[in-house]
């Protein structure tokens, strides 16, 4: 970031780094009554690769930076976290209503969340 008047103590030759790019893709599990797994995670190349695969498959992509950010810190193979779930249905439902497909997760989801609430 270059140096402001507003902040000083940033060094006047200092520059914003570039975001590497994160990409996560995700397994529907809704025929087993279960929520989405976690199946890959990558940053850099990898990302790239991901998302390569998934246009190459015509699989649906949605850019969320920030919950990719925080899926790709999880365990891969692994359930989505309950504090993922309700931007995961929103991205989950924005796919199947793309495809022009009920979304079959709206029922899994209120039962995830009603564990963890109660």
């Amino acid at each position: 970031m270059p140096n402001t008047e507003d902040d000083p103590l940033n060094p006047l030759n200092a520059e914003a780094l570039p975001r590497r790019a994160v990409a996560v893709a995700l397994k529907d599990r809704s025929a087993e009554g279960k929520v989405p797994e976690l199946t890959a995670a990558g940053r850099g190349e990898l990302a790239k690769q991901i998302l390569e695969i998934a246009f190459q498959n015509g699989i649906k992509v949605r850019e969320d930076a920030n919950l990719a950010e925080l899926l790709a810190k999880f365990e891969l193979d692994s359930p989505i976290p309950t504090e993922a779930l309700m931007a995961v249905g929103e991205i989950l439902a924005y796919v199947y209503q793309a495809n022009g497909e009920p979304n079959p997760f709206d029922a899994i989801l209120k039962e995830e969340l009603a564990k963890h609430d109660g």
